[in-house]
């Protein structure tokens, strides 16, 4: 299928979307919401893949939203409704991140500023280029953080240090990141490509029933109790022992080979 602001191919169960406007550092518009939206549900339900990677083109990762595109009614209209996008767009698009029965992994090739910061931090492993960066840059526009960040970057990062990239909206290096526990793995840019489909393909021979399953487990546990999260794992191992992959994955450790998980 043809798209105007986004490119993507399917490669050994991998799924690769690049965002692709470089003009404008990959910063959204509502066409590039919208094919995003389109190619996240089309794979989401896709027998085909177990992994999607999320990058851009060019030097950023993205921007976040596209001011440029909203300029004359943010100027003009005394009533403009800055939380529409978020409605609209934004939060639908978290919400599909952090509940997609895939792992998302954000391969962060550039500066990750505002919205596309948090939509990185979003994603179940980001790994950053050496040259990458991150920007909360809401306060420098007069807007507060958005898509998810301020639920996800202090259970990242911590409260103190949450507060004040956000308050003070500095570029935060890949290094710090991940001293900070911010990110999983900081490559070479001369090898960034490389590493990232190794990365990708380890996870798409690992067993979708049971990495979906973690996901599940980890996203419920930031709202139950210790008594609540070991029913709830009990529950979910219940249901991941009775997969093919659990026999397949017992009988390979007898047999001593590497298994062979659907």
């Amino acid at each position: 299928m043809d798209f105007q602001h986004i490119l993507t191919h399917v490669e050994q169960r991998v799924a690769y979307l690049t965002l692709n406007r470089p003009e404008v550092l990959n910063s959204f518009n509502e066409q590039m919401h919208q094919e995003v939206a389109q190619i996240l549900a089309e794979w989401e339900t896709s027998e085909q893949i177990k992994v999607i990677v999320i990058s851009g083109m060019g030097k950023g990762f993205c921007a976040g939203q596209d001011l440029s595109a909203r300029k004359t009614e943010v100027i003009k209209d005394p009533n403009y409704d800055a939380g529409a996008s978020l409605d609209r767009y934004y939060n639908p698009l978290i919400l599909k991140i952090a509940n997609m029965p895939k792992v998302v992994v954000a391969a962060v090739n550039g500066v990750a500023a505002g919205a596309g910061a948090n939509i990185a931090l979003a994603c179940d492993i980001v790994v950053a280029k050496q040259s990458a960066s991150f920007i909360q840059s809401f306060s420098k526009v007069g807007l507060i953080p958005d898509a998810g960040g301020t639920w996800i970057l202090p259970r990242l990062v911590g409260h103190a240090r949450a507060k004040a990239l956000m308050l003070l909206g500095n570029k935060l290096s890949v290094d710090k990141a991940l001293e900070w526990g911010m990110i999983w793995e900081v490559y070479p840019d001369d090898a960034f490509q490389q590493q990232v489909n190794a990365l990708a393909e380890t996870l798409a021979m690992q067993p979708l029933s049971s990495m979906k399953l973690i996901k599940k487990a980890l996203n419920l546990s930031q709202q139950n109790s210790l008594e609540q999260q070991l029913d709830l794992e009990r529950d979910l191992q219940r249901e991941a022992g009775k997969s093919s992959n659990y026999k397949e994955g017992v009988q390979a450790f007898m047999q001593k080979r590497q298994p062979n998980f659907d």
